[in-house]
């Protein structure tokens, strides 16, 4: 994934694609994303923590009617995106790897044998969406499912740079708008972007039930986001990274969810790690940094990483936001 990074991904052009879904596909034989031009820092590259040591399931001071508030979400969609696809638990012997708990030399293990066989895309998929958008909402619920890793560009409303790309390429101010660099497919409509992801990237699996109620799906998805009314969809003003930062979370978290709501405002490109619960790639943050915990973000750009959702969304404001 590193080294496919640090190839900009603005040089690519997207090959015309086979046709997909009822009218959601977009072909742009000769279009090109303007992603940050600088490449992703090697995995060698040492970074600094520039935050709290991780505290597991502790609410920062004067956070908590936030983290209810994005709560609310993840109830009324059942939790859906927060278990990757073929999701298990067990009870085996302590091998000293991730484990959600460990009890007189027991772990209790996650894992999924189907989501490990899964196709993987050779160069991350691009996501044009924003954060309080109940169809893009049911697109990242999807990505999370399928444990795919995706470039994010949040197009939040009066955004001058994504939300311009966006309909640049599409030709149509809508989203969500996925882009895949690996078959040149590009489309809008989430029911028909499920489809895809699902074909493609999911060995066929069936969409989940939670992602194909139709009109009650989407329904669920809004009324999450009205408990937090505005956030996440609204442009503030900032200054764009040279380098896209690099984002680990899930789709269930009330704590990611804060985090994410901050990027999107400050319309902040960034890879999106997902790690919904049963992800191999839980095992691959806690050899990095001898913990798991989510939100996790790491910035190239200052050479720095954070834990802890509160820490995350001041650092952003502060190192990208500009006052009006």
């Amino acid at each position: 994934m590193r080294t496919l990074l640090n190839q900009p991904i603005a040089s690519r052009a997207f090959a015309p694609a086979r046709a997909f879904g009822r009218r959601s596909m977009v072909v742009k034989a000769s279009a090109e994303t303007s992603a940050p031009q600088a490449p992703v820092p090697a995995e060698s590259q040492e970074l600094r923590n520039a935050g709290p040591e991780p505290k597991r399931f502790t609410v920062a001071d004067g956070q908590l009617a936030e983290v209810a508030t994005a709560s609310v979400s993840a109830l009324l969609r059942l939790g859906s995106g927060g278990l990757v696809l073929g999701y298990n638990v067990s009870l085996t012997d302590d091998d000293g790897k991730y484990a959600v708990t460990r009890v007189g030399g027991r772990k209790v293990q996650e894992a999924s044998a189907e989501v490990t066989g899964l196709k993987r895309p050779a160069v991350p998929l691009e996501l044009y969406e924003f954060e309080g958008c109940p169809f893009c909402k049911k697109v990242r619920e999807a990505i999370c499912t399928l444990d795919l890793d995706v470039m994010v560009y949040p197009c939040p409303k009066d955004g001058p740079t994504w939300r311009e790309k966006a309909i640049s390429l599409g030709g149509k101010k809508q989203f969500p708008y996925l882009v895949d660099p690996n078959t040149g497919a590009a489309m809008y409509e989430s029911d028909d972007i499920i489809a895809y992801l699902f074909k493609e990237y999911g060995n066929g699996s069936e969409v989940p039930l939670a992602l194909r109620l139709g009109a009650l799906t989407t329904i669920t998805c809004a009324l999450g986001t009205a408990a937090r009314p505005g956030r996440g969809n609204y442009y503030r003003k900032s200054r764009q990274p040279a380098q896209p930062l690099v984002f680990w979370g899930y789709e269930m978290s009330p704590f990611v969810k804060l985090a994410r709501e901050t990027l999107a405002e400050l319309e902040l490109p960034y890879l999106y790690r997902t790690v919904a619960r049963g992800s191999p790639k839980r095992q691959e943050l806690l050899d990095k940094r001898g913990t798991f915990q989510v939100p996790y973000l790491e910035d190239p750009n200052e050479g720095v990483y954070l834990f802890e959702s509160s820490a995350i969304v001041d650092y952003l404001n502060k190192t990208y936001g500009i006052k009006a």
